[in-house]
């Protein structure tokens, strides 16, 4: 696949940012994210030549229209003030044509995630320099006459819902969508937890791309993950308590890839099992008290734990094959975590203790060989399936090859009720994971459940 950028050009604010608005400072959990940025690619189907000129120029328009109220994208990062100098540089904006037709990218021939990397509009790595946006969107043309919209949002000052807090403000203004509601997000989250000029936790993220980390995507269609529900129910009927409800998609799917994972882990150590930290990462947006608005931008994202001794993973997960059981144990630690994010605000030590120590602990771990922390981040909530700019509805949405390893990241199917996992790992990880993976699911799916 070959991409080739037509033009190249900076959006900028369609009103001035006022001088008190000048400065935006990070969050002490911002500082923490690692040097990259957060990315989504949507991909909608041909549209006639003639329609295409004028919305890309409704593009261009509206995101100059809701800049004023995203005014940090327009500028750029400081890093040795850990700030944003709002300055209104400007959203970098392309448009590339790409030498193939759509369904070469999203049909099940269409190869790895390294490919979809072309698509976006800058290097997902090309973070925190005072020359590098920190927003980027590019259009990608492809000779069907299909289009690709690749996203790059800052991982400095945003998370990943805040990068769906963006799309769907800018998809109101460019259609007139949102019933007259504009989005306005939060920009206080420095408020609550101040800079304290941290560095930013590495996580091997570097601009010389580490190779050596892959992806795959494994698809759970509706089926499979009902038949991953009735085994949990069936035991939980019988040996294990509170299995009154069915747990969600996110959490079945999250339990078989963990199971997978860290079998693959004691096979390609010989078969010495690993002590496990399972972190699954909780948005608390709205769950605080008092509230953080569901607009807020920044990262408000909790992480729960679970912990497995080397000799509880080798028993529980990889003797006993036990699904049932770890689904429960994810299920209760996010629900805990949940129940957490009341005093997050209310109790500042706490809340330090839940955004920042605990994770900077868990990044600790994840350097010891004799710990596998596993990366659980679900991003199937956000509604991108929804995006119409004027293409119609997106055909996919994708992610890209993230040089972040042993992580899962969970994203909705266009029919909203199955979950395509994105998993990246090290390269010599990767052919222990599949072979474990589906092992796992062939005896889970084989299974009967019996109440």
């Amino acid at each position: 696949m070959k991409v080739e950028v037509e033009r190249r050009k900076l959006i900028k604010p369609l009103t001035a940012t006022p001088s008190h608005l000048r400065s935006y400072n990070i969050s002490l959990i911002d500082e923490l994210n690692p040097s990259m940025h957060v990315v989504r690619i949507l991909f909608y189907p041909s549209v006639p030549g003639e329609k295409l000129r004028p919305i890309i120029i409704n593009l261009e328009e509206s995101l100059s229209r809701i800049l004023p109220f995203f005014y940090p994208l327009a500028g750029r990062y400081i890093k040795e003030k850990h700030l944003v100098d709002c300055n209104d540089q400007g959203v970098e904006f392309s448009e590339a044509t790409v030498d193939c037709d759509l369904v070469a990218v999203t049909g099940c021939g269409g190869g790895g995630a390294e490919h979809l990397n072309h698509l976006l509009p800058i290097d997902i790595c090309a973070a925190d320099e005072p020359t590098d946006p920190i927003l980027a969107v590019r259009i990608n043309k492809f000779r069907c006459g299909g289009v690709a919209i690749g996203v790059c949002v800052s991982h400095r000052i945003s998370d990943s819902a805040c990068l769906g807090i963006f799309l769907a403000a800018w998809k109101d203004a460019a259609t007139g969508g949102g019933g007259g509601d504009v989005i306005k997000p939060d920009f206080n989250s420095h408020e609550f937890f101040p800079s304290e000029n941290l560095p930013p936790l590495h996580f091997g993220v570097s601009r010389t791309r580490d190779t050596s980390v892959i992806c795959e995507r494994f698809m759970f269609d509706k089926k499979a993950i009902s038949v991953l529900r009735d085994i949990y129910t069936a035991a939980a009927s019988t040996t294990l308590e509170g299995g009154d409800r069915p747990p969600s998609r996110v959490v079945v799917v999250s339990a078989v890839l963990t199971q997978a994972l860290l079998r693959a882990d004691m096979a390609k150590k010989g078969g010495v099992p690993s002590a496990a930290l399972i972190a699954q990462a909780i948005n608390v947006r709205e769950r605080t008290v008092p509230p953080v608005s569901k607009h807020a931008w920044g990262t408000w994202v909790s992480l729960s734990y679970l912990e497995y001794s080397a000799e509880e993973t080798r028993l529980n997960l990889l003797e006993n094959s036990d699904f049932p059981g770890l689904v429960r144990k994810m299920r209760e630690t996010t629900v805990q975590g949940v129940k957490d994010c009341p005093r997050i605000l209310s109790e500042r030590e706490f809340g330090r203790w839940v955004l920042v120590d605990s994770y900077f602990e868990a990044a600790k771990k994840a350097t010891n060989p004799n710990y596998k922390v596993i990366w659980i981040t679900d991003w199937s909530k956000f509604g991108e399936y929804e995006l119409d700019f004027g293409f119609g509805k997106p055909v996919w949405v994708s992610l890209a090859d993230v040089p972040l390893k042993d992580m899962f990241i969970l994203m909705n199917t266009k029919n909203n009720d199955g979950i395509e996992a994105w998993v990246y790992l090290h390269e010599s990880d990767m052919p222990f994971f599949e072979h474990e993976y589906h092992r796992v699911l062939e005896t889970l799916l084989t299974t009967t459940p019996t109440t």
